[in-house]
């Protein structure tokens, strides 16, 4: 957002000098980010600058230890997995709670958006004390089932989120022309808030992704997570190949913020397209 021409000089002295705070800031959050990357490429064994020179050892020992290529395995299985079954529940309660006014709507709402406001450390240990009960602990399902009930708020914000423009409508036209509850969300409904689906489902996987406290407290010792491998080399030893993966967790987490801008454009365009009609009328 610019200044119009016509601003006073005591409005383009704030404008500067908020631009310059939010210029200092994000530099202060994104520093690290230039300091972990070029660590990567140490040829030494230590983290320390300046370095011996460049190399690839790191990243080449990281594709070839058992260790780290398990722990990524283990996390991909976790995170697309409470992936798909939080785009399924988030998907299915937020159309739910778009089309119905009840006096419990907030309060439901709440409820699912409480993992967003609960302290993570409070939410892990109700989740370890409850899942120890029933024999969930130190399995892969119950790691599943708490890293889902953590990603589907994501899910549910998202899904609101486009529906807030929906033309009902195009709800009854297919109601008219014979087409059945599910025929209609699957034709009608679906492709047009689909991308806030798809945003929610990389939020939820970036989630789950990086989750280290819920695991901490029910993964069983052979369960290890990437980020519980990091927290565990973060204990042990401070190696450099710790950076090489944050590298590549930086550049993926940066892949997935790209598809979520795409998204969230190709999904105005959808809604765009949806109410013209609704507008011509």
């Amino acid at each position: 957002m610019s200044l119009p021409h016509h601003a006073s000089a005591e409005d383009r002295f704030w404008y500067i000098l908020s631009r310059g705070v939010c210029f200092v800031v994000l530099g202060f959050l994104v520093l690290p980010i230039f300091v972990i990357i070029p660590m990567s490429f140490t040829a030494g064994n230590l983290l320390v600058f300046p370095f011996p020179g460049l190399s690839l050892r790191w990243y080449q020992n990281i594709l070839r230890g058992d260790a780290w290529i398990d722990a990524a395995k283990n996390s991909l299985f976790i995170g697309l997995s409470s992936t798909a079954l939080a785009m399924a529940l988030g998907t299915l309660a937020a159309t739910g709670l778009s089309r119905m006014n009840f006096a419990l709507k907030p309060a439901i709402i709440g409820v699912i958006l409480s993992p967003l406001l609960i302290p993570i450390v409070i939410t892990a240990v109700g989740m370890y004390f409850h899942f120890a009960g029933i024999g969930l602990s130190g399995t892969y399902l119950g790691l599943i089932l708490a890293h889902t009930v953590l990603a589907v708020p994501f899910v549910v914000i998202t899904v609101l989120a486009s529906l807030e423009g929906f033309d009902n409508n195009l709800l009854r036209a297919a109601a008219t022309l014979g087409a059945p509850p599910v025929k209609t969300f699957r034709r009608v409904t679906l492709p047009i808030i689909f991308p806030g689906i798809a945003s929610g489902g990389l939020f939820a996987f970036v989630t789950s992704f990086d989750e280290i406290v819920v695991t901490l407290f029910l993964a069983a010792p052979t369960q290890r997570t990437l980020p519980r491998q990091i927290f565990s080399g973060v204990r042990e030893y401070v190696s450099p190949g710790i950076a090489a993966v944050a590298t590549l967790l930086i550049v993926l987490s940066a892949l997935l913020l790209l598809a979520v801008q795409l998204l969230e454009r190709r999904g105005r365009r959808l809604a765009g397209k949806s109410e013209t009609p609704k507008q011509h009328n």
